[in-house]
């Protein structure tokens, strides 16, 4: 097949699926579950003691649109924003079809959110209804000083049912959900209706609300066949938490869009555990965060030696070369590099499906998926660069038929920022470099680089050089003033479990840096933590690191230490930005 035979055949299913879910009679219920054969495999939801709760199409169907009628008898209409504050379930499956089947607007709510986080979004997207799992309800009591009070009123909790909550109208999620009440027919409300609203995870600044609309399901289709590479006869098991975009627009919907068998693992990450399932339930397409990789990379559990894998991505950070040198003996096959965001879904990608595989080139995020033009423009103007040069990531909108973020819930400054200034590009906001094959090299954050001297440094081409040293678990860098060279670089370090902080280690790692990347880019100091500021979908808080660095600076106890001394574990200015504590 030609390159142009090739093209013109993705175009065109592109085109294809920006009709089918951008039409005026699209369903949500119909393209999510109810077209897909009743006795097929939906989901099978996982427990850590090895228990298997089943749910097929045609359950989903039955038991989400009884759940849609309890939901219609307690006053939710189309556009009436349904926050969930759930683990992973059978409940939280059959809450979120259910909620869609309305034409209502979900709202994901991450298990881990400390009550301010999760008031700032429920006020932020009016949510009319909460769904919420007995264990959560204590973060919805308000308390003197709440900078945000919760306005919801209707409470539906999944579990045990003496929950009381004053000013709360409570509802068991087994009695809305108990079959007898009339059904109610359906939404078809068309393309641009909107069915989520999330929030940015907010790696800098305040969470941003994003509406995604139906029609936005044609880009997160795309990458599941284009970039996931998922096939009919595929067991997926999609690891990110679906209270996050990655995992809810590519572990739920993603999947659901399919109608593929996949599985869901209720509770945290274990090594032990994701081997076994890996191994027991036959996975042959599997997607997770880098942090997964790592732990899996880092921990003393060998890899069982019938995994059955085809594909494996990774996508949330970038992924650091050292994991595939890694995965091709623990896991079979290697792991490729996604990229995307929020407020668009996947974008560059090292793509599974064949027509557009190729070989994986050590910390490239892959090329352009089909339906999306990146290029990178000058940091100072809207202007392409030739390859090899750092800019700006961003996207031709006239060329990106799966477009569809406009801007950001009730926030027009905000907005702005996205988009070129004639919106001719959408902006990642990221910075990176293309190769001559239009690869795509991811660099930093624009916020994140580092200028030493007039030498330009990218935190993640430092970073991938110390993850590389067999003594370390994972790190971050970050810009320190210096009083000659105007920044200069320093590194936070987690550890492996064989390997212990000292100040020989520190020089090892500069060396380290200094021998395999560049010798102007070492960091001047080297600090060790027990873990790293991340957002709970695993993106590193760089911004965390930089304030519990002038944190300690500001204290005069500290002050000497930090100047002299390379060896700092850090840890309690961390914890006290990571836990909220004073």
């Amino acid at each position: 097949m030609s390159t142009l035979e090739l093209n013109s055949g993705l175009d065109e299913r592109v085109a294809e699926l920006v009709s089918e879910y951008s039409a005026p009679s699209a369903c949500l219920a119909w393209l999510l579950c109810d077209r897909h054969p009743a006795d097929k495999v939906a989901y099978d939801v996982l427990d850590s003691q090895g228990n298997t709760e089943r749910l097929t199409y045609g359950e989903l169907k039955r038991r989400s649109e009884a759940f849609s009628a309890g939901l219609a008898s307690i006053g939710v209409r189309a556009g009436d924003r349904v926050a969930t504050l759930s683990g992973k379930s059978v409940e939280y499956l059959i809450g979120l079809v259910g909620i869609w089947r309305l034409g209502a607007v979900h709202v994901p709510l991450f298990t881990a959110f400390a009550p301010p986080a999760i008031a700032q979004r429920l006020a932020g997207s009016k949510a009319k209804v909460a769904i919420c799992d007995a264990s959560q309800v204590g973060k919805l009591v308000a308390t003197e000083g709440d900078e945000q009070p919760i306005a919801v009123t209707d409470l539906v909790v999944i579990g045990r049912d003496d929950t009381s909550l004053a000013g709360w109208q409570i509802h068991k999620f087994d009695d809305l959900a108990a079959e007898g009440r009339p059904k109610v027919p359906a939404a078809v409300l068309g393309g641009d209706a909107p069915f989520i609203h999330i929030y940015t995870s907010g790696t800098t600044g305040k969470p941003k609300g994003v509406v995604v609309p139906i029609r936005a399901i044609a880009a997160f289709r795309a990458y599941i066949e284009f970039g996931i590479g998922l096939r009919p006869s595929d067991v997926y098991w999609c690891a990110a938490d679906p209270g996050w975009a990655y995992g809810l627009y590519f572990g739920v919907i993603g999947s659901l869009s399919t109608g593929v068998h996949s599985l869901l693992l209720k509770g945290v990450f274990d090594a032990a555990a994701t081997y076994q399932i890996l191994a027991e339930r036959n996975v042959t397409n599997f997607a997770a965060a880098p942090t997964v990789y790592r732990s899996l990379m880092c921990s003393e559990v060998s890899p069982p030696q019938d995994l059955k894998l085809r594909c494996a991505s990774s996508a949330g950070e970038p992924l650091t070369p050292d994991v595939n040198e890694w995965a091709q003996s623990a896991l079979g096959t290697l792991v490729f590099d996604h990229y995307g965001q929020t407020e668009a879904g996947m974008l560059i990608n090292n793509h599974h499906d064949p027509r557009l595989a190729r070989e994986v080139r050590p910390g490239s995020m892959g090329i352009s998926m089909p339906g999306w033009k990146a290029v990178v423009l000058d940091r100072s103007e809207d202007v392409e660069l030739p390859t090899g040069e750092i800019g700006r990531v961003a996207f031709n909108l006239a060329e990106s038929p799966l477009a569809w973020f406009h801007g950001y819930d009730a926030a027009p400054e905000k907005s702005a920022e996205k988009f070129s200034a004639n919106r001719e590009y959408y902006l990642s906001g990221d910075l990176g470099k293309m190769d001559a094959d239009g690869a795509f090299f991811f660099s930093a954050r624009e916020d994140d680089v580092i200028i030493m001297a007039g030498y330009r440094i990218g935190p993640f081409e430092v970073e991938s050089v110390i993850a590389a040293h067999p003594a370390v678990a994972e790190c971050a860098v970050i810009a320190a003033p210096d009083k000659i060279r105007g920044e200069v670089v320093e590194a936070y370090v987690v550890l492996r479990q064989a390997f212990a902080p000292s100040p020989a280690m520190a020089e090892e790692i500069q060396q380290w840096v200094k021998t395999r990347y560049a010798a102007h880019a070492y960091p001047r100091r080297v600090h060790f933590a027990t873990e790293l500021p991340k957002t709970p979908s695993g993106k590193i808080q760089r911004f965390v690191l930089r304030a519990a660095r002038n944190a300690g600076l500001a204290n005069p106890a500290n002050s000497q230490k930090n100047a002299d001394d390379c060896v700092d574990t850090f840890d309690t200015r961390i914890r006290s930005y990571l836990h909220g504590k004073p």
